[in-house]
């Protein structure tokens, strides 16, 4: 059986954040968004209709949950989720918070400019603002082959 592993587009473009049960979390490297990816924990998934009925139960409670929590930490004015996968197969969810004022509103963020990475500082503030909501539910990262 193969093992989960992340694809490489997304290794190289977002920062590992945690695991969820079922999914790892990712944040997008792109300051201009607050864009986070779920990335369900199972080899070979492109699609949801692939998982168990299990997994496709706990990946609808884990993105429901994280868009929740996200929409009130970052003060949303509306949330975005969608699993696209036509450049990155491997299955993920995207969640992104929306404000009227980013730089693509009210368009997608796909391919809006070029992306502004986050610096240290800033990447250290997610963490603590997302430890203080995800106390029960995610484990943060470290310590495991990302």
């Amino acid at each position: 059986m193969d093992q989960f592993k992340l694809d490489k587009r997304l290794a190289n473009d977002c920062i590992v954040i945690g695991d969820f049960r079922l999914s790892r979390m990712l944040l997008m490297n792109d300051a201009r968004y607050s864009w986070f990816i779920l990335v369900p924990k199972v080899a070979g998934i492109e699609e949801v209709f692939q998982l168990t009925e299990a997994d496709q139960a706990q990946l609808l409670k884990e993105t429901s949950y994280v868009s929740e929590k996200l929409k009130d930490v970052f003060a949303a004015d509306k949330m975005n989720v969608a699993a696209l996968g036509n450049i990155v197969r491997q299955l993920h969810m995207h969640i992104v918070v929306r404000k009227s004022d980013d730089f693509a509103w009210p368009g997608p963020v796909w391919g809006q400019g070029e992306a502004v990475a986050y610096n240290d500082t800033q990447i250290r503030s997610i963490r603590e603002r997302l430890e203080t909501v995800f106390t029960t539910w995610l484990v943060p990262a470290g310590g495991y082959d990302q």
